[in-house]
């Protein structure tokens, strides 16, 4: 870790952690727009997991000798030194639980994080390119070290679940072409420049190898060897995995039962809604019938561009009435998602200096034909006003927070639950006129309620409660968790299986879209009582961006000062 002077600031050591981590990590230096990090990536193998970890325990003891020092009680040391004690300790019970010798999922994973790299690397200079070609050369020592830490965790008794394995497999099968088409990687150098076309497509075969020799060996030895293992984590590792991706000490039962209340007041008003649209249907037959009779987009090319100007529209109307939003805030990309990606739309914030802007992701899954109602309410979370107004103010008031705060110390339940409240928000100011994208929001919405349910319900194998309507009085499995989000959700099967795989590989974070959500209402709902008459909706938008981010455990009480 780089020296910082003994008169360091929490900030300060939060950011001298940042370019200590960029240099363990290239991937999050690529994702931040260093350019020295675009040759690189990360050691996956246990001891580049150790590094980390080491990091993160030097930090902690700058963090404590900085937080006695004068001034380090101001809000803004404050707030920053709360937020890298909570974060480098709840990683740090991951590490030491060794988490990381079975990380296996369809969404996040050391070869998630090889490949997707790729998609925000520039390419617009034949330097930019060579970079390309020097990071494909990396990428088998990459994933050798990363088999590597899996191997380990098979020594040590530690496997990921067999159903997350079987995804997986088939996601490095589709990536390395099978045998029978040209790579990802293959593909992914195809634009690049004539003069590199040689370097780049052996770069790109070596890559296409790695994740070849991957796949064999996670088919051939991982698989059977965790075929009998748990998919679910219990109530020990999900208690760990609630710290790490909602920033609380959950009252998981607590949880559990909101849940629940969230479901039926959900379910009520999707009835209302659906009967607008098919009197005498039910919330799922109507949305069925808006998948044959509603509002579609047809075609890849011509989606991106519709998702485009739903975006560019919000931005027009929002600024200025709700958000006062600077001028490289108000830019955000429409994307389609490579091939190969799990079936959730995504996003991807800004480059330090915004010369790369914030992109919002659509995964295709082979489709071409999109209907409308899918679509409002979850660009709403992914782009504006969601993920890309909060991480892209996080950045553009980067001089007031510590690099740290602005980058890379996010909370996913603070983020995924602020994406949350930017749906409900949208709806509480008339955005959602119809009952064909009420409807679709309110699935939305139901979703996320599902999720607390399930994912809390299957991992802990709780019991369903007698008013369910659904098997009451049975324990959880994730077979009956598969049922009961696809009889509550107007997604298609291969979407509800992609998600529940995500659930069963990564516990507790699909929980913290809603648990976020509350928290942020909360936090709104104190202010406002707080200030009366004299609240100012825009003015708390702004302030609850620009305050960095926060665990839910600190997130209330924040928002409720503003």
């Amino acid at each position: 870790m780089p020296e910082t002077p003994s008169s360091a600031l929490p900030r300060q050591v939060a950011d001298a952690y940042v370019d200590a981590l960029i240099d363990l990590d290239p991937i999050t230096g690529t994702y931040l727009g260093v350019p020295e990090s675009a040759g690189r990536l990360p050691d996956f193998s246990p001891a580049g997991q150790d590094a980390l970890a080491d990091l993160a325990r030097a930090t902690l003891e700058r963090l404590d000798e900085a937080e006695r020092l004068p001034g380090a009680g101001t809000d803004a040391e404050r707030r920053c030194g709360r937020l890298l004690r909570e974060r480098l300790t709840a990683e740090l019970a991951v590490h030491d639980a060794e988490e990381g010798l079975r990380t296996v999922s369809n969404l996040r994973s050391p070869a998630h994080a090889v490949r997707n790299v790729f998609t925000v690397m520039p390419t617009g200079s034949k330097s930019d390119w060579a970079a390309v070609a020097e990071r494909l050369r990396a990428v088998p020592e990459a994933l050798e070290g990363y088999r590597e830490s899996l191997a380990l965790g098979l020594e040590r008794k530690l496997p990921a679940g067999p159903r997350a394995t079987a995804a997986f497999i088939g996601q490095l099968e589709e990536w390395s072409g099978a045998g029978r088409a040209p790579g990802w990687f293959e593909e992914f150098v195809a634009p690049g420049p004539a003069e590199l076309r040689a370097e780049l497509d052996s770069a790109a075969r070596a890559a296409t190898a790695a994740v070849a020799g991957l796949h064999d060996w996670m088919r051939d030895v991982y698989a059977p060897a965790v075929e009998s293992a748990s998919d679910t984590v219990g109530r020990e590792r999900y208690v760990r995995w609630a710290r790490f991706f909602n920033g609380t000490d959950l009252d998981i039962d607590e949880a559990y039962a909101y849940g629940w209340a969230e479901y039926h007041r959900l379910l009520a008003e999707m009835t209302a809604e659906a009967d607008k649209i098919l009197p005498g249907a039910g919330p799922w037959e109507a949305l069925a019938h808006l998948d044959e009779h509603g509002t579609h987009i047809e075609g890849v090319d011509e989606v991106r561009t519709w998702l485009q100007s739903l975006m560019d529209e919000a931005v027009h109307a929002l600024d200025g009435t709700h958000f006062e939003l600077a001028e490289r805030v108000r830019r955000v990309e429409s994307r389609i998602a490579p091939a190969g990606s799990a079936a959730a739309p995504y996003y991807t914030g800004p480059s330090e200096d915004f010369s790369r802007p914030g992109q919002t992701w659509l995964p295709t899954m082979g489709e071409t034909r999109f209907p409308v109602y899918d679509l409002v309410s979850t660009w709403y979370h992914e782009g504006v006003p969601g993920h890309h107004l909060q991480i892209a103010q996080w950045a553009h008031v980067a001089d007031q927070l510590s690099r740290y705060q602005a980058t890379i110390g996010s909370v996913s339940a603070n983020c995924e639950g602020w994406a949350l409240y930017a749906e409900r928000l949208m709806d509480e100011l008339g955005f959602l006129p119809d009952a064909e994208r009420r409807l679709g929001y309110l699935d939305a919405q139901m979703m996320r309620a599902c999720r607390v349910i399930v994912d809390i319900g299957m991992h802990l194998e709780l019991e369903i409660p007698a008013d369910s309507p659904f098997h009451p009085g049975e324990r959880w499995t994730p077979e009956l968790a598969q049922e009961f989000f696809g009889r509550h959700s107007g997604r298609p099967a291969d979407f509800v299986e992609s998600e529940l795989t995500r659930y069963l590989s990564m516990p507790a974070q699909a929980i913290g879209y809603k648990l976020g959500e509350r928290a942020w209402l909360l936090g709104r709902e104190r202010a406002r009582a707080a200030h009366g008459d004299a609240f100012d909706a825009k003015a708390w938008h702004m302030a609850a961006l620009s305050q960095g981010p926060l665990g839910l455990d600190d997130l209330v009480d924040e928002l409720s000062k503003l």
